[in-house]
């Protein structure tokens, strides 16, 4: 039963002692949304832009120059899962993701869009994991029913807890619906790193449904507490 558990979820790959430090590293992200949402756009990007070049350099070269595979390996190797550990494919580590999502984000999302759906990341992607590689059973796309509801659970939190414009009930609709956009994404195989694919989907839905239902209020979507 424990390897049927361990089966149902991708993250099965690394030791679970190994997913708790990775998940625990992850939530350090949220130092992201919550400091983005005290500074400007401008300032935001001048510290993200050379922090995401400088992850994704080093990030590439441990595939090209032997001596920093070496120290990376020895570094990270021990939680890194198998398909960020292969040569062939060359895919970036899931923490060099984050950070590009982020710089996507908040160079095309509004500010309140970016903030929700980058904590909903964050938060929601790390119970998922932990949840669904514990107590997982039951398969729900390529993940599991019990992960992926424990996503949706600490979403809708998340999304309702996080600033609004007006505190209205349909923005409060509108976050519920990009929670359950990214657990549906979260819980697909698109062969997308879900650090991409679960904000930046949730901040589409939210955009066209904030242009739909406030289409007068949009700038108060970018301005700065």
């Amino acid at each position: 039963m424990n390897e049927e558990k361990l089966n149902i979820r991708s993250s099965g790959k690394i030791a679970y002692s190994a997913e708790l430090i990775r998940k625990a590293i992850h939530l350090c992200s949220l130092s992201i949304p919550v400091i983005y949402y005290f500074i400007p756009r401008h300032l935001a990007l001048e510290i993200l832009v050379p922090l995401t070049l400088a992850f994704i350099v080093v990030d590439s070269l441990r595939y090209y120059h032997e001596p920093t595979a070496r120290i990376f390996y020895k570094l990270f190797g021990w939680m890194l899962r198998s398909h960020e550990q292969d040569h062939a494919a060359k895919r970036l580590n899931g923490a060099t993701y984050v950070l590009i999502s982020a710089t996507i984000c908040v160079l095309i999302f509004p500010k309140l869009i970016t903030v929700t759906s980058f904590a909903i990341l964050i938060i929601s992607d790390s119970t998922a994991a932990l949840i669904g590689r514990r107590y997982g059973k039951r398969k729900f796309f390529s993940k599991s029913m019990e992960g992926s509801t424990a996503f949706f659970i600490s979403a809708l939190v998340v999304s309702f807890l996080t600033p609004k414009i007006f505190y209205a009930p349909i923005e409060y609709g509108i976050a519920a619906c990009g929670a359950a956009v990214g657990t549906v994404i979260e819980a697909m195989s698109i062969h997308i790193d879900d650090n991409l694919s679960i904000p930046i989907s949730i901040s589409v839905v939210m955009w066209v449904l904030y242009t739909a239902f406030y289409p007068s209020s949009l700038s108060l979507l970018s301005v700065a507490r």
